[in-house]
């Protein structure tokens, strides 16, 4: 099989954005929030944990401590026992008290917007950052790669198989061959597509979309 051109692999990228716009539309954001800090803190407790279960374990932990003042002055035990179903569960507790003391701290209450000062924030790295900025703020400086999109890249060999496992490598794969104007809708488009068709196990190939662009259709 020839070694496909960048251009090639662009062409492809954006038709793959296209069909799964015409597929989905806007996807809303999948945790629930009412603010960019309940948004940041949602997002840190994900890793490695489904939104659904963040999603329940949330509302009690914005009930108690609603803003970053109020979390920044609890103990991380005391959020380790609201957060306590989710994986890794003690270390997040922690992280979630010391993100909430640096906004406090060096941010006067208020969740920074830019990639710099957010992923300074205890935690907090580049997809969680990617994230905030674009769910709350509109800014789009890049594309957060999760699970699924992170695997969705590699079965569509947008990403070469040796930056699998390294989501940040993945990132700027995609940032070299999508134009920006496609970037904020990659996240939570593909998302569903890997929740709904392009599963970890098992992929429904036969009549996906993407069937004729993918290059591991049927071989996943």
């Amino acid at each position: 099989m020839p070694r496909e051109t960048k251009a090639a692999k662009s062409a492809r990228a954006v038709e793959v954005c296209r069909r799964l716009d015409q597929k989905y539309g806007p996807v809303e954001c999948f945790l629930d929030h009412e603010s960019p800090f309940h948004l940041v803190i949602s997002v840190l407790l994900s890793a490695q944990t489904t939104d659904a279960q963040v999603n329940r374990v949330t509302p009690e932990l914005f009930r108690r401590w609603p803003t970053p003042a109020d979390l920044a002055a609890a103990s991380p035990a005391e959020v380790a026992e609201v957060i306590h179903s989710l994986g890794f569960y003690k270390t997040k507790a922690r992280h979630c008290v010391e993100c909430a003391q640096t906004i406090v701290t060096d941010f006067a209450g208020e969740v920074p917007h830019t990639m710099r000062e957010l992923t300074s924030l205890p935690g907090v790295g580049r997809k969680t950052a990617n994230i905030v900025l674009n769910v709350s703020f509109g800014i789009v400086e890049g594309i957060a790669v999760d699970t699924h999109v992170n695997r969705i890249a590699h079965r569509l060999a947008l990403s070469p198989k040796t930056h699998a496992s390294e989501p940040l490598k993945t990132e700027q794969d995609l940032l070299g061959i999508l134009p920006r104007e496609y970037w904020h809708d990659v996240n939570h488009q593909w998302i569903r597509h890997g929740r709904d068709t392009c599963t970890a196990r098992s992929p429904k190939c036969e009549g996906c979309v993407l069937e004729d662009i993918c290059p591991s259709a049927h071989l996943a």
